[in-house]
């Protein structure tokens, strides 16, 4: 009585690939300073308003800790660059950022940059 034709979507929920479902989802925020997309308005020249993203300019970089002898690879926004170039680090950097706005591999990098300050 039932065949694959009656129930349909159990069929297409075989069809699309475990790696696809895994790699859909990527987080557009800055591992270091949590920015991420904001809302706003598109507007036309007859001032017609409809809504919009403005994403973050996210580009991955590779940074050296010095106090870690480590090079860590994050996904972090231009102006996040700025800021490390000014603040002369990621470990000045990371010692001084907020718990809540770092990623949690951030916050990682920071707890061992802290023990290694702890033991020394």
């Amino acid at each position: 009585m039932t065949s694959a034709g009656a129930f349909p979507y159990i069929a297409r929920s075989s069809r699309i690939p475990s790696s696809k479902k895994a790699n859909s989802v990527m987080s557009r925020r800055c591992e270091l300073t949590g920015v991420g997309p904001m809302t706003g308005h598109r507007v036309s020249h007859s001032n017609i308003k409809s809504k919009r993203r403005f994403l973050p300019a996210l580009s991955p970089a590779s940074l050296h800790s010095d106090g870690l002898g480590q090079t860590f690879r994050l996904r972090i926004s231009n102006a996040a660059l700025r800021t490390l170039d000014f603040r002369g680090g990621l470990d000045p950097f990371l010692l001084k950022a907020h718990d809540e706005d770092l990623s949690p591999r951030a916050q990682k990098i920071k707890r061992q940059l802290k023990a290694k300050a702890a033991a020394v």
